[in-house]
C-alpha cells in the first residue's frame, strides 16, 4: 500500500489539487480523496500514472522514496522546452493555449453531448487532431504537450485550460455515471471563436470527430496504444510529434503515395 501522506506531500509539492489529480485517475474527487485519507487503495495501474506524473519510478512511490520531479508550467512566452538535470519543465507559447481553449470549445459543441464522451475520450481526440495534423500538413495545430500513461495520451495542459474556461463560466464540468463507470464530462457555455482557426484546420477537426468520436474511452485507449509515436515514447515522458511520420497502416492518415508522385511529378 503507498502511503497516503506521501501522495498528498507529492500533490503539494507539484501544486495539484485533488480535482486535477482525480481528473489524470480517471476518478471523481472524492474517490481520489480517500484513497489520500488511507480508506481506498490505488490499483497498480493508476499508481503507475501517478509515478508518471510526478516523474518518480513506481518502485520509489511503493517504498516512499520520491527522487525526481515533472514541473509543468504554462508560460506567456514562447520558450521552447528546457530539460534540468532530473527535472523537465515544460512552456506552451500563450498564442497556442489560446487556441486550445477554442479547439476545446469547438470539440465540445460538436459531440460533447454524446454520452460516451467523457474526459478520457476527449483527451484522445486532441491528441489525434494535434497528431494527425502534424502527419498530414508538417505544422502544429494545437501544438500541446501530451505525456504517455497506461490509458493513453494525455495533454499536459488540460486540466489548467478546463480550470481557466470555468473560472471565467465558459465551460461546465460535469459528474455523471456511463455504464456504471463514473464519467467526467465537460459542456461549452459559450460558442469556440472561429476567427482564432482557419478553414483547414476546422475541417480536419471535423474529419478527426467523424472518424472517432463515436469511440468510447476504452476503444480510444486501445486505438492510442496502437499509434506508433505512443509506442515509442517513454512512459511518463512527452511523446514526440516527428514520430508521426513512422506510423504504420493501423492510425497513418497522409497519403503517402500521393505525396511520392506529386514529388515525381515536379520533378
Amino acid at each position: 500500500m503507498i502511503k497516503p501522506e506521501l501522495l498528498k506531500l507529492l500533490r503539494e509539492k507539484k501544486g495539484f489539487s485533488q480535482e486535477e489529480m482525480a481528473g489524470h485517475l480517471e476518478l471523481s474527487r472524492p474517490s481520489y480523496a480517500l484513497i489520500e485519507k488511507g480508506e481506498k487503495d490505488l490499483t497498480l495501474s493508476q499508481a503507475k500514472i501517478v509515478s508518471d506524473l510526478y516523474g518518480i519510478t513506481l518502485d520509489s512511490l511503493i517504498k516512499g522514496d520520491p527522487t525526481q520531479q515533472i514541473e509543468v508550467d504554462i508560460k506567456k512566452t514562447s520558450k521552447e522546452t528546457v530539460k534540468k538535470e532530473d527535472s523537465i519543465r515544460i512552456s506552451v507559447p500563450q498564442k497556442k493555449l489560446d487556441k486550445f481553449k477554442e479547439v476545446l470549445l469547438y470539440i465540445l459543441e460538436r459531440i460533447g453531448g454524446k454520452s460516451n464522451v467523457g474526459m478520457g475520450v476527449v483527451y484522445k481526440l486532441l491528441y489525434f487532431i494535434d497528431f494527425d495534423y502534424y502527419e498530414k500538413f508538417e505544422d502544429q495545430l494545437i501544438g500541446a504537450t501530451y505525456i504517455k500513461n497506461h490509458f493513453g495520451p494525455t495533454p499536459v495542459e488540460f486540466i489548467k485550460v478546463a480550470k481557466q474556461l470555468i473560472e471565467n463560466e465558459e465551460l461546465v464540468e460535469v459528474k455523471n455515471k456511463y455504464f456504471d463507470k463514473e464519467q467526467t464530462k465537460y459542456l461549452p457555455r459559450r460558442s469556440a471563436d472561429l476567427s482564432k482557426l482557419t478553414a483547414q484546420e476546422i475541417k480536419h477537426i471535423d474529419g478527426v470527430l467523424a472518424r472517432l468520436s463515436d469511440k468510447n474511452a476504452s476503444e480510444m485507449r486501445d486505438y492510442s496504444h496502437k499509434d506508433v509515436p505512443w509506442i515509442v515514447a517513454e512512459d511518463g515522458k512527452p511523446i514526440e510529434y516527428e514520430s508521426v511520420f513512422y506510423r504504420t497502416g493501423d492510425t497513418s492518415v497522409r497519403d503517402y503515395d500521393a505525396v511520392t508522385n506529386n514529388l515525381k511529378n515536379n520533378i
